[in-house]
């Protein structure tokens, strides 16, 4: 995931000299330069003055090749940690604290098993898996001095270890603390302790918006898309990859993968917002301890359970390695991560490389919808929804895209009893079975994790058509605040689409200040909280719900919201309900309400000398290196910036996701890679990236974004060759 990209020059060079033979690693073979080479002399990289890569290859596999090049060079360190973790080999860098993060991806990654995917797969497929890994050897054999953490070459094959491009994939899902008290003393059936409940708010939320405008209602009658992911900044990075055989994507590219994520070509747009369906299932099996060997009730009869032994390498304290080897156990539906009431838990989810790196690559080359939905027919792309605009005018949205057939008579959100062959998956259903839309006339569609069923007003889906599994999330605040900003709108332009996805209310606490102005006019006259808290009542009761850097009302509100949270998050989660919107409900104390209040208000005093202080004096953003846990200090130089947590309805979702250390709120996490899209007889769009291109602190690129994102400020994005010519850095092949 970060650090270190080459520098650029800042003379436009208008053509190639003819490659010239790099310095190269003396362990690389003779052979495999050669046929690298070759095949960087089909391809070219053009860097704009953003330093975004523009890639052009003669094929495909060319394109793919001087991409993976690319991303190298902005940042290969994140390049390997993805697939470092992906892999399951963190532990071996990091140290033993990794383990069973690193049992986590063994019990799903096989490298022998992805071995043989590889070896199975379409021969244009390889073609793509081959030039990825080439891609990123050719940088480290011509680039000595950057020194691998673990990966030092790169097989075709680990692609498939990283196939899909969700910011947390599916695998992710499995507790942690739960599978390490399960398989930490190999025990075998005994009680687990699960992890204690954590208080206060979720993190700031990772997902995203996406929003489609349909002709009808913009000026120019052309569709518009939103592309807004909410990930945890400098996850992304900004690339255009075009070749000689029909590829041309722009848009956000996860590092080390070499398909276009988020984003669009001449004729679609795709954006992809986390939580789709219910798409992992948990089986609770009854295990019996039969002559030594375990086995699991399944039908009526007794099944044995799966043992396999997984090999763990890790890092010692004193630079040496360790292993630790860990028997784990599979039921036919999955493998055991944890117990409960005396059984053990299996979990069952998709692991589809193959078709999911398929389906990841084969839609950035769709032209109409057709072709696209020919794609969502793979149905691996299991963690997300997608919303979907094109030149033919099209809007259309898909909820989710793996939802295996249940039976609704159970309850999928808890788990089921393994035993009984009712609660197996029956198949797929179809992408015409799920929640989806297709020009709804309304003429917009917007999706922000949220339910679908408020995608498109009063035409969106109907919940009581389908079954509860399809859709697992409930309404939230930026799906509120989506629907009153879009519905009785007309005559978007890009410019009006990016105002509304900045619309800076907070629309949670329309919900959550009532209940608190209640519990203050409740308490008597010249009661002694009344009198110490009445201005700081005022001031919330004047305000309109809106950030503003100079809004003393957005930083009361906001660090009581977290006060509040704090009291009573661990009561709202025993109960199942989002916190924020527990927080709204009569079950939390008028007392409690009020007290969370004089807590804010002393902690802004404490901490800024007044409890009215600007939120643009609290609220930063900082880049300071290039590490990939970004370190904060409120001593050093900051930006100002007005957005808020996605929590609190922000559209322009901006929150720190670690545990603070400083007094300043430093962003991490949410808007990152930003996009506006224009679909017509050429595509016009405009794009902001979190801070800068590369992750180099000596790169001149490393935060030239930052104030124009702290501002809400978009570039406009160089799709064609000609405009990339006019703003050109550098233009060169690998290598050179």
């Amino acid at each position: 995931m970060l650090r270190r990209s080459v520098l650029f020059a800042s003379v436009a060079v208008a053509s190639m000299p003819a490659l010239a033979a790099p310095a190269a690693s003396s362990t690389v073979p003779a052979a495999d330069m050669a046929r690298w080479q070759a095949q960087a002399a089909h391809v070219s990289i053009a860097r704009d003055t953003w330093g975004i890569p523009h890639v052009t290859g003669k094929s495909d596999a060319d394109a793919v090749f001087g991409l993976m090049y690319a991303q190298a060079e902005d940042d290969f360190p994140r390049v390997e940690l993805n697939y470092i973790n992906a892999m399951g080999r963190l532990a071996e860098v990091e140290g033993e604290r990794e383990l069973y993060r690193d049992l986590r991806m063994k019990l799903f990654i096989d490298p022998a098993e992805l071995q043989a995917q590889y070896r199975a797969s379409p021969p244009w497929l390889r073609k793509l898996m081959d030039a990825f890994a080439d891609g990123l050897n050719f940088y480290l054999a011509t680039h000595p001095q950057v020194k691998p953490r673990l990966i030092t070459h790169f097989e075709p094959w680990m692609a498939l270890s990283f196939s899909e491009g969700s910011i947390g994939g599916d695998i992710e899902s499995v507790n942690l603390a739960q599978l390490e008290a399960f398989y930490g003393q190999q025990a075998g059936p005994a009680a687990v302790a699960l992890a204690s409940l954590e208080t206060g708010l979720e993190p700031e939320p990772s997902g995203s918006n996406g929003f489609a405008i349909a002709p009808a209602i913009t000026q120019n009658g052309h569709a518009l898309l939103m592309i807004n992911p909410h990930t945890s900044f400098y996850f992304r990075p900004e690339v255009q990859v075009t070749s000689g055989e029909g590829l041309n994507a722009y848009g956000a590219v996860t590092w080390g993968q070499f398909f276009v994520y988020q984003g669009f070509n001449e004729r679609v747009g795709w954006m992809h917002t986390s939580g789709g369906g219910d798409v992992i299932d948990e089986y609770l099996e009854s295990i019996v301890d039969k002559d030594g060997a375990w086995f699991y009730r399944y039908d009526g009869a007794l099944r044995p359970l799966k043992a396999v032994p997984i090999t763990l390498p890790f890092k010692r304290a004193d630079g040496t390695m360790g292993a630790k080897t860990i028997t784990v156990y599979y039921s036919h539906h999955g493998p055991i991560v944890r117990a409960q009431d005396g059984r053990w838990v299996a979990v069952r989810l998709m692991n589809e490389p193959l078709k999911a790196l398929t389906q990841s690559y084969t839609r950035t080359k769709a032209r109409d919808y057709t072709a696209f939905y020919q794609t969502m027919e793979l149905r691996t792309n299991s963690s997300n929804n997608t919303v979907y605009a094109d030149a033919d005018g099209n809007i259309a949205y898909f909820h989710g895209n793996f939802i295996p057939v249940r039976d609704p008579r159970f309850n999928w959100k808890q788990p089921v009893d393994g035993s009984d062959p009712a609660t197996e998956w029956k198949g797929l259903h179809t992408v015409a079975q799920t929640i989806t839309l297709f020009n709804p006339k309304n003429g917009w569609i917007q999706n922000t994790n949220n339910w679908p069923y408020s995608a498109a007003g009063a035409f969106s889906p109907r919940q009581s058509d389908y079954p509860a599994y399809m859709s697992v999330y409930g309404e939230n605040a930026r799906g509120l605040h989506a629907v009153k900003v879009f519905q009785n709108q007309k005559d978007f332009t890009l410019d009006k689409l990016i105002a509304a996805s900045y619309d800076s209310e907070l629309t949670a606490f329309e919900a959550l200040l009532p209940p608190l102005f209640a519990a203050y006019d409740a308490l008597p006259a010249g009661d002694a909280q009344k009198l110490a808290l009445a201005d700081k009542v005022a001031l919330l009761r004047a305000w309109d719900w809106r950030y503003a850097l100079d809004s003393t009302a957005t930083s009361l509100a906001v660090f009581w919201g977290q006060e509040l949270a704090e009291l009573v998050g661990r009561q709202a989660r025993e109960l199942g309900v989002p916190v924020v919107d527990f927080m709204a409900t009569d079950k939390v104390a008028a007392a409690q309400r009020l007290a969370a209040l004089a807590t804010a208000a002393g902690k802004l005093q404490r901490d800024f000398g007044s409890w009215q202080t600007p939120w643009g004096e609290i609220n930063r953003f900082q880049r300071l290196t290039g590490d990939i846990v970004q370190p904060f200090d409120d001593a050093q130089a900051s930006l100002p910036v007005p957005y808020a947590s996605g929590n609190w309805g922000a559209l322009a979702a901006y929150g720190q996701s670690s545990k603070s250390t400083t007094k300043r709120i430093y962003g991490e996490r949410g808007n990152s890679f930003v996009a506006a899209v224009e679909f017509g007889p050429r595509i016009r769009a405009k794009s902001i990236l979190a801070g800068g291109q590369s992750g180099d602190p000596q790169s001149p690129h490393f935060k030239d974004q930052a104030a124009m994102y702290a501002r809400g400020e978009f570039k406009d994005v160089l799709f064609y060759p000609e405009d990339v010519a006019k703003h050109l850095e550098r233009r060169y092949r690998p290598g050179e």
